[in-house]
């Protein structure tokens, strides 16, 4: 990770997660991240919906010019970058993998800025939601509001000491049909 804020608040949620593949959400309490909760939010795992926003910190909601609380997280992304950015969530979430991002995107007054997405797990309990948090923090001011964001590289946070080699490796193959790969 490049941005300080990223590297602060994966050591917040790497620390609250303990011996355990992810922290519940119920163990991220606020007042550990205080100083970031304006740059944080909490996606839904709801990939017909988008994945919405579920809460929005306000820098974040004023890097896009308005409240993004309820709106889908893929939109924000161009056409070209929301099939990579869809992929990327479903192992966040489903294999309880952080995931850290660059990311481009347009201004509206018509500059490129450079960013880095940080998308964190949260662990699966029953009867729950699955959802996921995260922080979107640009590299260099900017004026105007953002647009079109474009993934430019992105590398999974792989931890062998809680998970050892990958046991699973999960492709789908035709609507409706996944193959599971690997079990031991």
């Amino acid at each position: 990770m490049k941005h300080p804020s990223n590297r602060e608040f994966f050591a917040y949620w790497d620390k609250a997660r303990g011996d355990e593949t992810a922290p519940d959400r119920s163990s991220l309490a606020p007042e550990g991240v205080r100083h970031l909760l304006g740059d944080i939010f909490v996606l839904s795992y709801d990939p017909a919906a988008g994945y919405p926003f579920r809460v929005a910190g306000t820098r974040t909601c004023a890097l896009f010019g308005f409240d993004i609380k309820g709106r889908d997280f893929v939109s924000l992304f161009g056409v070209d970058s929301r099939h990579e950015i869809e992929d990327i969530l479903g192992i966040v979430a489903e294999e309880t993998l952080p995931t850290v991002a660059g990311v481009t995107a347009d201004t509206s007054e018509g500059e490129i800025v450079h960013l880095e997405l940080l998308l964190l797990p949260f662990s699966n309990r029953a009867h729950t939601p699955l959802s996921l948090t995260g922080l979107l923090a640009p590299f260099e001011d900017r004026r105007g509001t953002l647009r079109d964001l474009a993934l430019t590289s992105w590398r999974h946070i792989h931890d062998e000491r809680l998970r050892g080699p990958r046991a699973i490796r999960k492709w789908a193959i035709v609507r409706g049909l996944t193959v599971y790969e690997g079990l031991r």
